[in-house]
């Protein structure tokens, strides 16, 4: 223990050589709150408090209120002391049974240290003291009492604004309301949210209302903010002047006091709300103690009207998104379902339902086994599995029944894809599924009108090529006859022409027929010299048509290399015919070669109007012109030529291209590979 001071020596050498117990407390405030201390240790059976004893920082100004009052009478007790330790307590959550426990352990501390003394105390100084406890007591514990009472029932009034689930602006009115019929001091009080970087006045009552709803304050530059990261409150104690407040409207109301506590939701800063007065400087313990209550029971009010906006709203957007997806279902004109992953139906549309002949209200909630008619659930099974367990989509499945509805067969396309949440959880399976019976059938009759047209055309072709033959040697026999006049041999060519043309056309019908049936155009390839086979092609025609030049532009070494030369004289009697039909009358039709060293390169060139460019892209499509008929005019090729053209390059493993403008006329370029590719190799 440490030694008294001079006053306190004064004390213990009296006239009856008594101990002033008065002395006592202003000398030993520090050992007894070791003592007290201790004492509630003990009391704790050594367990930390849960919360901080109060009187730890207010235990030296308490003894010397209590020393006062030892010697001058009760009346020199401080009451201001007991309204401050009463919120102090209040505001850390004590009950009424903690804060008499802890007066009960100061009063035993001091009386223990007072029979510890060898002196006998002054007359009247240990019932003055039992007296000046019992007031302190009292008062603290009433004080406590009171306040606890004001803060339950503004809670309870603040709970019945709530029940009728308020919206924010309307819930935050009705609690500062609540408030301020239970602070008289209060003249002004708001509560600002956050948003976004911004705090708004979302609420506010009393004076200047009006103007202060919808103002706007930068978080960072506000006092919450900084209250908040303390978790503490701010006070000002005149807002009017200080430069800290930065609402103008709150500044122009002459308020004095300003008290401010941030909303927080554990560590999230909700926003802030302030009480100010413009008669008091400075608000009593008990409205602080109970505006600190009030904001903290707001604070939850808020984060739980704040979740019920969301949940309305998200509720709201769900409804609208279902209402859309149901509708959608309903006129789709496909089927489509949606499954969990245990695969049972969530929703599915009535062209799905039907095919499993029951309706879509039936499906919800029942698995898949249960719903599939028999037969197609394992099929649909394994796929809707591979789905959930790749999470990858599966396409183009296609199902095999019966169809109810027409009879026979049926055929549907089925697609199923995972369904999964915006943060990518797989939440189970969709599937769509499209009747192809209609494109199935058009399928079939198209194929059957395809063979029955191409078994058609080699037919023809084979039972045209006998009378042509005859009709074509007869002409040459008849054209060796001397005794015909001019007139005559002219009919005579005439019927040679139309026969040489009618026969390529009959071998092009043959080959278009082996290239769809047999797999394509057979070729033969084998050692050929291009330029004596071209000039020999050439001489052919030019004898055909003796009036039109045909100049052949190849270089005086040989170009040889494998190919078929039944088939290259093919190609360049095709495209020497082509050019001669759309070529200008009085222009050459031109061949020329180009020897690349792996290829060699045919061009066959002529003046005249240009290819239609819509033409182009399908040119060597079967069935397709390569000029527009003028109108009126009747179509003298079958659409064959160019395609043959196209096969039988292909089959050399070349290439043709073609290029045609006004300016520089048609060209047709083929590549001929000297040794084609294995048959294996070939594009199909």
């Amino acid at each position: 223990m440490q030694e008294p001071h001079s006053r306190s020596a004064k004390g213990l050498t009296g006239s009856e050589n008594r101990l002033s117990v008065a002395e006592f407390l202003r000398a030993h405030h520090e050992t007894l709150l070791e003592d007290w201390q201790q004492a509630v240790l003990e009391h704790l059976s050594g367990r930390a408090p849960p919360r901080e004893p109060w009187l730890i920082d207010h235990l030296p100004e308490l003894l010397s209120s209590l020393a006062d009052a030892v010697e001058l009478g009760p009346e020199a007790l401080d009451a201001r002391l007991d309204m401050a330790h009463a919120a102090a307590r209040l505001d850390e959550g004590f009950d009424l049974g903690e804060v008499a426990q802890e007066y009960a352990l100061l009063r035993r501390c001091i009386l223990q240290r007072l029979e510890a003394q060898e002196l006998r105390t002054r007359t009247g100084d240990l019932t003055r003291l039992e007296e000046a406890l019992d007031r302190v007591v009292t008062r603290t514990m009433v004080l406590f009492w009171d306040m606890k009472q004001r803060i339950l029932q503004t809670l309870d009034r603040m709970a019945e604004a709530t029940l009728d689930d308020p919206d924010m602006e309307t819930l935050l009115e009705r609690l500062l309301t609540r408030m301020m019929e239970s602070t008289l001091a209060v003249d002004s009080a708001a509560v600002m949210l956050l948003e976004g970087d911004e705090l708004v006045v979302r609420a506010a009552v009393g004076l200047g209302n009006q103007e202060l709803k919808g103002q706007r304050v930068p978080v960072e530059r506000s006092m919450a903010a900084q209250a908040a990261s303390r978790h503490q409150p701010f006070f000002i104690r005149s807002a009017a002047s200080d430069p800290r407040v930065l609402l103008e409207p709150l500044r122009q109301q002459d308020l004095r006091a300003l008290y401010g506590v941030p909303l927080m939701e554990g560590d999230r800063l909700l926003g802030v709300t302030y009480m100010g007065s413009r008669t008091a400087f400075a608000f009593s313990d008990a409205d602080l103690v109970l505006f600190r209550a009030v904001a903290q029971r707001s604070s939850a009010h808020i984060a739980r009207t704040e979740l019920r906006t969301q949940e309305r709203e998200a509720r709201k957007e769900t409804e609208r998104s279902l209402a859309q997806l149901d509708s959608l279902l309903d006129a789709a004109p496909v089927g489509v379902a949606f499954l969990d992953t245990q695969l049972r139906y969530l929703r599915i549309n009535d062209v799905l339902a039907n095919l499993n002949r029951k309706p879509a209200e039936a499906h919800k909630g029942r698995m898949l086994r249960e719903m599939v008619r028999d037969g197609a659930g394992d099929p649909i099974e394994r796929s809707l599995r591979q789905v959930l367990d790749t999470g990858q989509p599966v396409q183009d499945v296609l199902i095999e029944g019966p169809d109810m509805k027409r009879g026979g067969i049926g055929y549907w396309r089925a697609d199923y894809f995972p369904v999964r949440t915006p943060d990518g959880v797989l939440m189970g399976v969709g599937s769509t599924v499209v009747d192809i019976n209609d494109y199935k059938r058009a399928e079939a009759a198209l194929q059957q009108a395809i063979d029955f047209r191409e078994e058609l055309l080699a037919v023809l072709g084979h039972d045209l090529r006998n009378p042509l033959h005859a009709v074509n040697a007869s002409a040459f026999m008849l054209g060796r006859f001397d005794g015909l006049d001019a007139t005559s041999r002219r009919a005579v060519d005439r019927i040679r022409k139309a026969t040489a043309r009618m026969g390529r056309m009959i071998n092009d019908i043959l080959d278009f027929a082996r290239s769809r049936l047999g797999g394509g155009i057979p070729v033969t390839p084998q050692h050929v010299n291009m330029v004596e086979l071209c000039q020999s092609v050439l001489e052919e025609l030019q004898a055909a048509y003796p009036e039109r030049p045909l100049p052949l532009k190849a270089p005086d070494a040989p170009l040889e290399g494998q190919w078929d030369p039944d088939r290259v004289t093919q190609v360049l009697g095709n495209l020497v015919v082509n050019a001669l039909q759309h070529a200008r009358n009085d222009t050459p039709v031109e061949t020329s070669l180009t020897d690349e060293g792996v290829a060699v390169v045919m061009r066959v060139h002529n003046e005249g109007d240009p290819i239609p460019e819509h033409l182009l892209p399908r040119l060597f499509d079967p069935f397709k012109p390569s000029r527009v008929p003028e109108e009126g005019s009747k179509q003298r090729s079958l659409g064959l030529g160019l395609y043959i053209v196209h096969e039988i390059v292909q089959m050399h493993g070349g290439s043709v291209q073609v290029e045609s403008t006004l300016e520089q006329g048609t060209t047709f370029t083929v590549r001929w590979p000297c040794v084609p590719p294995p048959r294996d190799q070939l594009p199909p």
